[in-house]
Formats: C-alpha cells, sequence, structure tokens
C-alpha cells in the first residue's frame, strides 16, 4: 500500500539514511555539459547527474526502490538556488506530478500530510508553477485545510501526525507566497515554541525543549519571511552561538556537517549576519570534493570531515548548496536558470 510506505518510510527516515545505498553508478557528465569553476554551480551539477533517470531520487531498503520525494524536492531547491540544471529540475517536477509518486507522498486526501504538502508546493512556487493545480491537487487548498485551531499545521493520518518544526516552517514559507499570506496564528504557534536558550525544537509539545540547529535555521527563515524579526532575533543569536570556530554546526550527535551547516548557512545570510555565513560557506568548501579527487565525485559535498560516502552525500550536496549561495526559501526562484548540468573544470 503506497500510503503504508510513505509512513514506514518517514517514521524510519534516519534508519533508511544510514542504510540507504544508491540505485545506480554515478552517470558520467553529458557531452556539453559546461565547465566551471563555481562551487555551488559544480555541486549542483554533481547533484543532477546522480538522480535516477535525471529525474528522481530513490531510496533501497531491503532490496526495494522507493521514491524519495523529499530528497528529489531539496534537490529542485538546490538547482535554483545555483540557476542550473533547469533541465533536471523540470524533469523532477514532472515526476512529482505523476498521481502515485504524488499520493504516495503528499497522502491520497484522506491520509495527509502537511510538512510534505507544504514542502512540494514550495517548489512548485520556486519552479514558477501553480500549486493550486499540481497533478491535480490543490495542494493549497490541502495544506490551509490541515490547519487546527491552534494554528499548527497537523498530519491527517491514521498513522498518527509526525508534525513539527519543518512542517510549520514550511507551510508559513508557503502560504506566505499566495495572495492571501500566511495565517498569522500560524507563525504565533510557531513563535511560541521556542526554548528558553533561544532555539527551537525539532519536535513541538515536549517535556523539556531542546534546540535542534536545522529546525531553528527553518524556522528563522519562516518567521522572518511572515514579518516576525523579534521572534527570530533569538534564535538568530542561539545559531551564532552554536557555530564553530571552523564555521561548522553539528547535529544531534555532535558531528559536525554539511547538512545541518548548510540550512543554518542560508538562515545567517537571510538574517544579515554576512560574516557567520561566509564561516559557515568556508566549511562547506572545505568539504567539497575537488579536482584532485574522483572525476565521478567531483563537485559533490560529503556529509562530514570524515570522508566522501556516496550514501550521504547527496543529501549533503542537496542541502549544502543553498548554503553556499545564500538564496533564502522565501524569495527563492528558478527564474533565469540555466538548463544544463555544470562540470567543474579542472586541467
Amino acid at each position: 500500500m503506497a500510503v503504508r510506505r510513505h509512513r514506514v518510510r518517514t517514521l524510519f527516515a534516519g534508519v533508511l539514511a544510514a542504510f540507504a545505498l544508491s540505485t545506480m553508478a554515478a552517470a558520467p557528465a553529458a557531452a556539453g555539459s559546461p565547465p566551471t569553476v563555481d562551487p555551488a554551480d559544480a555541486a549542483a551539477g554533481w547533484l543532477a547527474r546522480q538522480l535516477v533517470d535525471g529525474e528522481r531520487f530513490e531510496v533501497v531498503f531491503d532490496g526495494v526502490a522507493y521514491p524519495d520525494q523529499g530528497l528529489t524536492v531539496d534537490a529542485v531547491f538546490a538547482f535554483a538556488a545555483a540557476k542550473v540544471a533547469g533541465a533536471n529540475a523540470g524533469k523532477a517536477m514532472t515526476w512529482l506530478a505523476r498521481p502515485e509518486i504524488l499520493t504516495g507522498y503528499i497522502g491520497d486526501g484522506t491520509e495527509a500530510y502537511a510538512g510534505a504538502t507544504a514542502k512540494l508546493a514550495l517548489a512548485v512556487q520556486v519552479r514558477g508553477g501553480d500549486p493550486a493545480a499540481f497533478g491535480g491537487v490543490d495542494l493549497i487548498g490541502r495544506l490551509r485545510g490541515l490547519q487546527a485551531p491552534s494554528g499548527r499545521f497537523s498530519d491527517r493520518s491514521a498513522f498518527g501526525d509526525y508534525s513539527n518544526a519543518f512542517t510549520q516552517s514550511f507551510a508559513l514559507l508557503t502560504l506566505d507566497r499566495t495572495p492571501a499570506g500566511a495565517p498569522a496564528t500560524g507563525a504565533t504557534y510557531l513563535a511560541g515554541a521556542r526554548c528558553a536558550d533561544g532555539g527551537f525544537p525539532l519536535s513541538f509539545d515536549q517535556p523539556t525543549c531542546v534546540s535542534d540547529v536545522d529546525a531553528t535555521a527553518l524556522v528563522v527563515q519562516a518567521l522572518l519571511a511572515v514579518g516576525r524579526p523579534d521572534a527570530a532575533a533569538a534564535a538568530v543569536t542561539w545559531l551564532s552561538s552554536v557555530q564553530s570556530g571552523d564555521g561548522s554546526f553539528t547535529d544531534s550527535a555532535g558531528v559536525p556537517n554539511a547538512n545541518s551547516t548548510g540550512l543554518a548557512a542560508q538562515a545567517l545570510r537571510v538574517a544579515g549576519r554576512p560574516v557567520a555565513w561566509l564561516k559557515a560557506r568556508g566549511f562547506l568548501l572545505s568539504l567539497q570534493v575537488r579536482c584532485a579527487g574522483p572525476a565521478a565525485q567531483r563537485g559533490g559535498i560529503a556529509y562530514s570531515p570524515a570522508g566522501f560516502d556516496p550514501s550521504t552525500a547527496v543529501r549533503a550536496t542537496a542541502q549544502a548548496v543553498p548554503g553556499l549561495t545564500g538564496a533564502g526559501l522565501a524569495t527563492l526562484t528558478a527564474a533565469g536558470s540555466r538548463p544544463a548540468a555544470p562540470v567543474l573544470a579542472c586541467p
């Protein structure tokens, strides 16, 4: 059952990420792929060449390949941030609009997942499409219908409610782009989830509020987008306070990594902290495979300083590219993107 597979994959996303293997070898650079010395362009170009059939990402578990719509959307954001690989982004959106792929991600209507709906709607907006008519579904209407009286955007699912700070942030970022705007109650709910130290937790309503770098970074972008700079200020200060001397940010296990640093870098740039952003960008650049590395890896970004691992590099690169460019989600657009996927220029 597609819905059940989606919820199982969501529940065990961390486990799957640890054991996921790519379903294909890295695709060679296509003839005519333009060379580039720009690190963000090179990273996005490498990412495009990892797409299955040039259109999607998959995750393999127990020998079965499942569509990874969320990672595919992350790639669409990365391509827009770097203004390259527009042809791949277009193919990805066509794939995402397929009925079985669409319902497997956002739910079939009876099942409805707020975070996935908001994130996909934002990708449609970034690509210049109409999220009220994507794949025959009104993503905006469905998203607004998932807001509770408290202001929280929640899943409607037999498998439980897994909405969190990412859900709420994506909902606000998406709805802020619509003529009616984002609901004030949604922004108030999100602002009220702040921890005592100024950061934001990933999960709401926990006995102990523990600030999370990734969640805080996205919350900062959402609150600034909806005109709540005062609510975002303490979170920006908290992000700056947990940045390491080398510019990196760590995950919950204390590992400095490209994913957390990419998200934090994006937020810091949007929040007007250029020095902190440049430090974070420097760390991301230190993880990029350059001309001394294997040709198939050049341009890709490793998850951590431990080295390049193909099973984690795709997601790391997808989330690092917007951090490299500093392009915020509130204003991100694919307009003006070049169609090709560049390759790192090497002697």
